[in-house]
């Protein structure tokens, strides 16, 4: 994410920072969730490719001048990362305080050393759990992409100054080697360790790396103004193109960051030897500016986003054009801290390196001690009362805890998922049920066998896993896998007596649902589907515990998801056009379309984030399905057992 790459002995170019406008503005519409704006995360991409390049030609023409200095590029580092950084997070703390609840203070205060010190993505992928809370209460989670950009320029200047004073002639073969050695990793590591391929550096290096590969000159440069134009043009639309057509089940980074980092390269590569129709383009004052301030604004518009979502200087407006003024807004505070915070301490008139550097010791001393005082005062528990503090302390439950056991919901790819005990069947009894979709089936099981103990819940669940027959291009291989064993192999050669299918339903998974239900009913005595769970904006602990401070009782209604009702409809009239039993939640927590049930007993919330149920609140949904007999295939087993 570095700015200002005029440096001595390379060019000032303009058209580099209207690519890191494109870049941050992609990833700030990506994260209001603007229409047809779900693949702008590839911004954090564009700025690895264009960090590897400005850096590594800032390190190599040093290095062959003979006047590299680590004590100097480390200077420069932290006058262009750490003032913003910090300021960023004084200021998050700061609304944090009004906005943020004990569990999740204690958490963003974590967060504050991690951030600074560069460790932040080893945090948050230690915090990348299914169930682990949400995004949305994680103020500083976009620092995890900060830590990999440092933690790569730990290693690199060190690795440049031993190959040109060892290796010179293989380096272009070294730091090729490496990237598609990372490449490789990355690849293998989306199937099988997603979230640690997400997170950290060996899996998102060789971005950086073509960055370096252009900025050592290692390849041929695009000579001829018409190649140069299609070039920029070609390299933006391949950028481009990722914003509507990636999406957060695109399995990510791997080989499907190759057309966004490329298109970087190939329009950095493209302005190398002269001007070209997507540098002019993007060289427009308007785009520089946001360019100039694009370090700024990736750090301020996630807090502001997090923060809007709580409540912080909301304009009421209609919600898309609330939108627009989120993004607004985070470039008034980002330009207003390039202008007096980025500036300033670039000027090294006014902060002199040893200045520098005390002032950055005070800043990461007073951030730590800042960070253990909210840790020990418990999240600054004191700003609420007793009541709100037990509801709110849900947001930290363990969603594990309502599923069969871990090993029968797969949560990533590196997980293995055991037949002989998810799917091990009752002996001489004809009431084997088998649970099957994602969490949102996993999140059934302990309510099923708390109330119906006499079944045999058998359990086949991973995260983000549609159970549907056939899957969408963008499935992750756990959901393959899993959900192939079950359909092709499992079903046909062990009936069962009622399958149960239950998922974070969709509208697009809608068109795939009567092939799966036909299917399914040629290996099951019943099919039961359970249709979308009642949805909300936020956790709904906080909802409740903010509800009880304002002693507002429909605050958590006004803030129900109201799409999935709809989608609850839809999905019933299915269910009944294919024969089969449907359950409609919205029925069973929502009577009468009316407020919605919340809690499963004195201060226990029904659900513990956006959607799924807590233990108590399993059973609690599961017995009023038993006194409405929404589940009359339960007579299969009672009469099987003389009931």
């Amino acid at each position: 994410m570095i700015q200002g790459h005029a440096h001595k002995g390379t060019k000032y170019r303009p058209d580099i920072d209207g690519l890191r406008a494109v870049a941050v503005m992609a990833v700030a519409a990506c994260h209001v969730e603007m229409p047809f704006c779900h693949g702008g995360f590839i911004g954090v991409d564009v700025f690895f490719i264009i960090s590897g390049y400005l850096i590594s030609r800032i390190i190599a023409t040093e290095i062959e001048a003979g006047n590299f200095s680590i004590v100097n590029f480390y200077e420069r580092r932290i006058r262009r990362i750490i003032p913003a950084l910090v300021v960023t997070m004084l200021g998050a703390t700061a609304i944090g305080y009004a906005y943020l609840m004990p569990t999740e203070m204690k958490d963003f205060s974590k967060s504050i050393p991690a951030a600074l010190f560069s460790a932040s993505n080893f945090l948050f992928w230690s915090q990348a759990g299914y169930f682990e809370g949400a995004s949305m209460s994680k103020p500083l989670l976009h620092t995890w992409s900060l830590a990999v950009e440092e933690q790569f320029y730990i290693f690199f200047p060190l690795l440049l100054m031993l190959a040109y004073r060892r290796f010179r002639r293989h380096l272009k073969l070294t730091v090729l080697g490496l990237a598609v050695f990372s490449l490789g990793l990355s690849a293998y590591g989306v199937a099988q360790h997603s979230s640690a391929s997400y997170y950290l550096l060996h899996s998102r290096a060789w971005e950086l790396l073509i960055g370096c590969v252009l900025g050592m000159r290692l390849v041929p440069e695009i000579r001829g103004a018409l190649w140069r134009n299609l070039a920029s043009l070609a390299g933006l639309a391949m950028i481009l193109v990722c914003v509507p057509l990636y999406s957060s089940d695109t399995p990510f980074p791997g080989f499907a960051a190759l057309l966004p980092c490329l298109g970087a390269a190939l329009f950095i590569a493209a302005g190398e030897t002269g001007e070209s129709w997507g540098g002019k383009l993007l060289s427009l004052p308007p785009v520089v500016f946001i360019g100039l301030i694009s370090y700024s604004l990736y750090l301020w518009h996630w807090p502001v986003i997090v923060f809007h979502g709580m409540g912080f200087m909301s304009a009421g407006l209609p919600p898309r054009v609330e939108k627009f003024y989120v993004i607004g807004l985070s470039i008034v505070l980002a330009a207003a801290s390039w202008k007096f915070v980025e500036t300033p301490f670039r000027d090294r008139k006014s902060f002199t390196r040893p200045v520098l550097f005390r002032w950055a010791g005070a800043a990461a001393a007073f951030c730590t001690l800042l960070a253990i005082g909210i840790v020990v005062a418990d999240g600054l528990a004191f700003r609420y009362s007793p009541q709100v503090i037990k509801i709110a302390s849900y947001m930290n439950y363990d969603g594990e805890k309502t599923s069969k056991a871990a090993s029968c919901f797969i949560e990533s790819g590196d997980m293995v998922y055991d037949p002989s005990f998810c799917l091990q069947r009752s002996e001489g009894k004809n009431n084997d049920y088998l649970l099957l979709g994602d969490s949102h089936a996993a999140h059934l099981w302990h309510g099923l066998s708390a109330v119906f103990p006499d079944l045999n819940i058998m359990q086949a669940a991973a995260s983000g896993c549609k159970p549907t027959l056939n899957h969408s291009m963008s499935s992750y291989e756990r959901c393959t896998k899993l959900m192939d064993y079950v359909f092709r192999e499992y079903l046909p050669a062990h009936r069962v007596n009622v399958l149960l299918i239950a998922g974070r339903w969709n509208s697009q998974d809608v068109a795939r649902l009567p092939e799966t239900l036909a299917y399914a009913k040629k290996y099951a005595d019943a099919v039961v589907l359970f249709g979308p769970m009642v949805q909300y904006d936020a956790a709904l602990p906080r909802l409740l515990a903010l509800s009880a401070q304002k002693n507002d009782a429909a605050y958590s209604f006004r803030h129900r998801v109201e799409t999935f009702a709809q989608l609850d409809g839809e999905m019933a009239k299915l269910a009944a056009e294919n024969g089969v039993r449907y359950i409609s939640f919205f029925d069973v927590m929502c009577p009468g379309g009316q407020a919605c049930e919340t809690m499963a007993g004195e201060d226990v919330p029904i659900q513990f984030d956006y959607g799924h149920l807590t233990a108590e609140g399993s059973a609690h949904v599961f017995e009023k399905i038993r006194k409405a007999g929404m589940l009359p295939v339960l007579k299969i087993a009672e009469n099987a057992t003389g009931g």
